[in-house]
């Protein structure tokens, strides 16, 4: 095809144009928090990201059912733009509806992918303000989390989507965080992780010491305090210098990532220990799992275990890693914005007041 003809076709072909916000960076709002969930209330679906098929979105709707809600979602649901569920405008357009929505309780993502940052200029944010509600998913959807809660204070919730595997663990902590909330709660790992789910770390010192995750990881020992922030490394580290930014000051990051190479993931945290503001600035450190980024067998260049602790383990703060949340079957639910305790010696992390009312 000949290059004019292409960038014709490309034009043609194009669903939104590029919408640059005037916001400035400035510190998040005071925290709001949205209302607490209850059976049989209303949840509204949404597709940020990545579209959605009608098989998902069966599967979505009998999740929720399963754990005592309704389903409300728009005609956009099923829209298909390139590896987008609708243009920017569309899937901006959804979550405005649902926060505007009475009936709407809650809202639940049904996909992450790639998609969030690109809708975060076209979002209502005063509407959004004055309709807190709780808002859910990982993955992609960090990118929501940082919008709606730089601009709003909205406490938002990192945890899982509607086509997410809905067992013991998952259920336990999305009930206890956003039905049955107390003012204070430990996250622990299950007892019975099986083989398939360990992400073990390899720590290629002189004893070639394997560390396995069956249990939490002190990588820096120590105690902090702070509100939570962070989510997928992929989204945070790609959310600075924007308007929607979050600075890390005083605050306990939570960290996951999936399929991504030791030195990728060195990268991104180097990106985030560049900035005095981010992870210099931080309390403390909770690393997921980080599934699928581990380097092959033949590769001899650093490993994962190399990576973290050459990075992180020197900044004079606690580090946890292991607890269990984003890419993974057991996906726990954590509140974004909400004050925390990270006993990294201890291998606890504990929240310290209600994330809903």
């Amino acid at each position: 095809m000949h290059r004019r003809q292409f960038f014709r076709n490309a034009t043609a072909a194009s669903f939104t144009g590029l919408l640059v916000p005037s916001l400035k960076i400035t510190a998040p709002p005071n925290p709001i928090k949205p209302n607490r969930l209850k059976a049989g209330d209303t949840i509204g679906l949404i597709t940020p990201s990545r579209y959605l098929t009608e098989e998902k979105l069966r599967e979505s709707v009998e999740n929720l059912a399963k754990l005592g809600f309704r389903v409300k979602y728009t005609e956009n649901m099923l829209v298909k733009k390139g590896y987008l569920g609708g243009t920017d405008r569309q899937r901006a357009d959804d979550i405005n509806q649902m926060f505007a929505d009475e009936d709407v309780a809650g809202i639940m993502c049904a996909a992450g992918g790639y998609g969030t940052t690109r809708l975060l200029p076209y979002l209502d944010y005063d509407l959004i303000r004055n309709n807190p509600k709780v808002l859910i998913g990982y993955s992609d959807i960090t990118g929501l989390l940082y919008g709606l809660h730089s601009q709003t204070g909205l406490i938002c919730f990192h945890g899982p989507m509607s086509t997410s595997d809905y067992n013991d663990y998952t259920r336990e902590y999305f009930q206890k965080i956003l039905l049955e909330p107390s003012s204070s709660l430990t996250y622990q790992n299950p007892e019975n992780i099986s083989e398939k789910e360990l992400v073990p770390l390899y720590l290629q010192d002189e004893a070639d010491t394997t560390i396995s995750t069956a249990e939490l990881i002190t990588l820096a020992p120590g105690e902090a305090e702070g509100s939570l922030v962070g989510g997928n490394l992929t989204l945070v580290s790609s959310m600075c210098g924007t308007p929607y930014d979050i600075d890390m000051r005083d605050k306990i990051v939570f960290l996951e990532d999936v399929g991504e190479a030791p030195y990728r993931i060195d990268r991104m945290l180097t990106q985030l220990l560049l900035d005095p503001e981010k992870l210099p600035a931080a309390k403390g450190i909770v690393l997921g799992l980080f599934t699928d980024c581990e380097t092959d067998d033949e590769d001899k260049s650093f490993s994962l275990a190399h990576v973290l602790y050459d990075r992180l383990a020197s900044l004079g703060i606690p580090v946890l890693y292991g607890l269990m949340f984003g890419h993974i079957k057991r996906n726990a639910t954590i509140p974004f914005g909400a004050q925390a305790r990270l006993d990294a010696s201890e291998k606890k992390l504990m929240l310290l007041e209600k994330a809903v009312v």
